[in-house]
C-alpha cells in the first residue's frame, strides 16, 4: 500500500490529508496535541508501508520531518513562498485542511517546490544564528529607545554610541525628568544584560567557522568574516537546489518586487523580504564591509551610492555577495556540509 499526503502544521494541531493509492480513498483529520510523541504514535499505523508526506517549511517542520524519517518514511519540505504562489488566487476561505490537501496534490503531481532539509549541525548553527540576530535587534532597539527619550526631552545625544565610557558619563550628567532618567537607566541595564547573552553566542559562531569547510570557503569572499560565514552557510543552505544565482538572491528576500500589468513594469518596488531575516541581516552587514576602499566592490558601491544612496548601494553589493556565495557552495557540493572538525 502506498500513502501520499500533506501536513499543515500549527502549534495546537497538525492537520493531515493523505491518499491511499490502492483504494483511492482520501483520509483527513487532525493530530493533537502537536508534539513529537503524539506524532510518533500516529505514524505507527503506517509501519512497513510506502509513505511520503509533504510539509511546508514553517515553524514546526523540523520535528515533523525528523519523526517521518525516524519511521522510515519519505519527507518533502515545501518552500513556503513558492507553495503560496502555486495556490493561486483564493476563491474560497483558506483552511488548514485546504492547505494540507494542496500540499498532497502538489506532491502527487510532482509540482511541489522542494526546499532543502539541512543536516542537524546546520539546523543547530541556524538556531544559534537566529538567536544572535534576535538579541542584537533587541539590543539595538533599546539604544534607539534611549536616543528617542533624549531627543524627546531636548537633551543632546552623546554621539551615536551611548555605551562608551564617555557616552555613559554624559548620560549620567544629562538633565532628565524622573521618568526620563528611569528610561535611560532601564535601557542601559537591558543593553548590558543583552551584551552578556550576545558575546558568548558571537564567540561560538566565530569559533565554528574556521573548523567547517563550507564556512572557510565563504570567508574567502571579501566582507564575509568568521561571524557572518556560519550565518550565510546555515541560512542559504545547499545552493544546488537553485537553478541560478538569481534564484538564490530571490530566496534571500533581497530581490526587488515590482507591480506589472499587460507586460509593463511600474515603480521602483520594494524588497520582497520573503527569505530568512537573519540571512538578510548577515548579507547587509557583509555588504558594508565589502564597501571599504580595499574591497573589489568599492567602485561599484560608490557608483550606486551616487545615484541611489548608501542603503541601496549596500543592498546591491549584498546581492553580489549572495551570487558569489551561491557559486562557492555549489562548487563545493557535499563537501560544504561535512561536519566541523
Amino acid at each position: 500500500m502506498t500513502i501520499v499526503g500533506g501536513f499543515d502544521v500549527h502549534r495546537a494541531q497538525i492537520t493531515f490529508d493523505y491518499l491511499v493509492t490502492e483504494s483511492g480513498e482520501v483520509r483527513t483529520g487532525q493530530i493533537a496535541p502537536a508534539n513529537r510523541l503524539v506524532l510518533r504514535k500516529w505514524l505507527r499505523q503506517f509501519d512497513g508501508e510506502d509513505v511520503a508526506f509533504a510539509v511546508e517549511g514553517c515553524t514546526g517542520w523540523r520535528f515533523v520531518a525528523e519523526e517521518l524519517r525516524r519511521a522510515g518514511h519519505a519527507v518533502h519540505l515545501a518552500e513556503p513562498a513558492d507553495t503560496r504562489t502555486l495556490r493561486g488566487t483564493k476563491k474560497r476561505a483558506k483552511t488548514d485542511r485546504a492547505d494540507a490537501r494542496h500540499l498532497r496534490q502538489l506532491l502527487m503531481q510532482d509540482r511541489l517546490p522542494e526546499s532543502w532539509i539541512p543536516p542537524v549541525e546546520v539546523l543547530e548553527i541556524r538556531a544559534k544564528a537566529r538567536l544572535y540576530v534576535a538579541l542584537m535587534d533587541e539590543r539595538r532597539a533599546w539604544q534607539q529607545r534611549m536616543h528617542a527619550q533624549l531627543y524627546h526631552q531636548g537633551v543632546p545625544a552623546p554621539g551615536r554610541n551611548l555605551l562608551t565610557e564617555d557616552g555613559r558619563e554624559r548620560l549620567a550628567k544629562a538633565k532628565l525628568s524622573p521618568a526620563g532618567r528611569q528610561v535611560i537607566d532601564v535601557g542601559l541595564s537591558a543593553v548590558d544584560h543583552l551584551t552578556t547573552l550576545v558575546d558568548p553566542l558571537r564567540d561560538e559562531l566565530k569559533a565554528f567557522a574556521p573548523r567547517q569547510r563550507g564556512c572557510r570557503a565563504l570567508m574567502g569572499i571579501y566582507g564575509i568574516g568568521a561571524l557572518i560565514a556560519p550565518i550565510v552557510w546555515a541560512e542559504l543552505g545547499d545552493t544546488r537546489r537553485f537553478s541560478s544565482s538569481e534564484k538564490a538572491v530571490r530566496y534571500t528576500g533581497l530581490d526587488i518586487t515590482v507591480w506589472s500589468s499587460d507586460g509593463k513594469r511600474h515603480g521602483p518596488g520594494h524588497l520582497s523580504r520573503q527569505g530568512p531575516p537573519a540571512l538578510r541581516w548577515a548579507l547587509f552587514e557583509a555588504a558594508y564591509i565589502a564597501a571599504r576602499p580595499s574591497s573589489p566592490d568599492h567602485a561599484y558601491y560608490l557608483e550606486v551610492k551616487t545615484r541611489q544612496g548608501s542603503n541601496r548601494a549596500a543592498l546591491s553589493v549584498a546581492r553580489k555577495l549572495t551570487r558569489r556565495a551561491h557559486h562557492v557552495l555549489r562548487d563545493l557540493g557535499d563537501t560544504a556540509w561535512k561536519k566541523a572538525t
